[in-house]
């Protein structure tokens, strides 16, 4: 293989045979058609030496196969099992909630507005079943949450068979670099992605134990590998990962499987950031960032900043369906996986180098 140096300075016309070998052979595994119909995307690498940025080619798909997820042990019968899925507002766990409904399961869909008549709810609502109930949740409140408990435990037909599944799905997201972002910002997305998955796990594993059932822990591609201006994220998803493997391995002697889906960019299909919503987020920021902040880095430096946020806002894909099957598996298949990687090939590939490589070298082609 060459020296990274080289590959960076590789002239156009040699960049695809050089590539494509380490492309196809880490694709053999997981991908199922030619490598010359899946669609492109350019990774910029720096040569340091001359002090150009020249353009690399790899290829981008879904790495969630979904005709070749082995179902062929499904857990049976679905229709007699209940499932709890929290954050079902909107995004991932709104349709996580229908689908997992039209699989059989009995669903409880928690929401965090459901007092306040938000249209999501209302539309889970209109469903009109006796399999989806929706319930109140906010994950950081623990009457909230014990009631949801208590809610449960009565509308199983027999609460000694305890709850099959439960889908720490709520989260929130934010952006800014470190000396951008609030002490009281990096505790509000602590408690809800954090400290709201160990609140109801912690809450509902006595019935999954009884169930012998499954945790599946929404966390992120970057609870895998950290990224510039996603601190409070990034922490908050490291850690639903090592309590997601700590979890695992207490409740293996129990029969309890626990699962992490790890999305990729799915921001555009989940409706966090609009275009407005961004910019408030950062005017606010900016408002109340300490003076000498403001000052030594500039109100241009922060612009361009934000302006990257928007890009990346705007360049994730809008299918949910990939995380929706990884759920999906890791709740009815005999053999769940430990983790799902629900996103496609560019940042895969990027997760893979930056976990596997020494840090010098995944800094210079991604950071640096």
């Amino acid at each position: 293989m060459l020296p990274l140096s080289s590959i960076a300075c590789l002239e156009p016309t040699r960049r695809r045979p050089t590539v494509l070998p380490l492309v196809a052979a880490m694709l053999t595994a997981r991908l199922f058609r030619p490598l010359s119909q899946l669609p492109g995307r350019t990774l910029s690498c720096y040569d340091r030496e001359n002090g150009t940025r020249r353009m690399l080619m790899f290829y981008s798909v879904s790495l969630v196969p979904i005709s070749r997820r082995a179902y062929s042990n499904e857990v049976k019968p679905v229709g007699s099992k209940a499932v709890l899925v929290t954050g079902c507002d909107s995004g991932f766990g709104f349709s996580l909630a229908k689908h997992l409904h039209s699989k059989g399961f009995l669903v409880f869909a928690g929401c965090l507005m459901k007092d306040k008549g938000d249209a999501g709810v209302k539309e889970l609502d209109s469903l009109k079943s006796d399999r989806l109930r929706t319930v109140q949740l906010n994950v950081c409140k623990s009457e909230e949450v014990e009631k949801v408990v208590e809610t449960v435990r009565s509308s199983l037909e027999d609460p000694e068979t305890g709850l099959w599944g439960l889908v720490n799905n709520a989260g929130i997201s934010t952006f800014g670099e470190v000396e951008f972002t609030s002490m009281e910002t990096y505790k509000e997305v602590a408690e809800v992605n954090l400290w709201g998955t160990v609140r109801m796990t912690k809450s509902f594993l006595p019935l999954i134990r009884r169930a012998k059932g499954r945790v599946v822990n929404i966390s992120s591609m970057l609870g895998r590998m950290a990224n510039p201006a996603r601190s409070p994220y990034c922490i908050t998803k490291f850690g639903v990962e090592a309590f997601s493997d700590c979890l695992r391995y207490e409740m293996h002697p129990l029969g309890v499987k626990v699962s992490v889906v790890e999305p990729g960019n799915f921001i555009a299909a989940t409706s966090l950031y609009s275009p407005e919503r961004i910019q408030a987020i950062a005017n606010k920021m900016w408002d109340e960032l300490p003076e000498v902040v403001r000052q030594d880095y500039g109100r241009k430096y922060f612009d361009e900043k934000i302006a990257k946020m928007e890009t990346y806002c705007n360049s994730g894909s809008t299918d949910t369906s990939p995380v929706i099957s990884a759920v999906t598996h890791a709740l009815t298949s005999a053999s769940p996986y430990t983790r799902y990687h629900p996103m496609d090939y560019y940042w895969w590939l990027r997760m893979q180098v930056m976990t596997h490589l020494p840090a010098a070298v995944s800094d210079r082609i991604y950071i640096h």
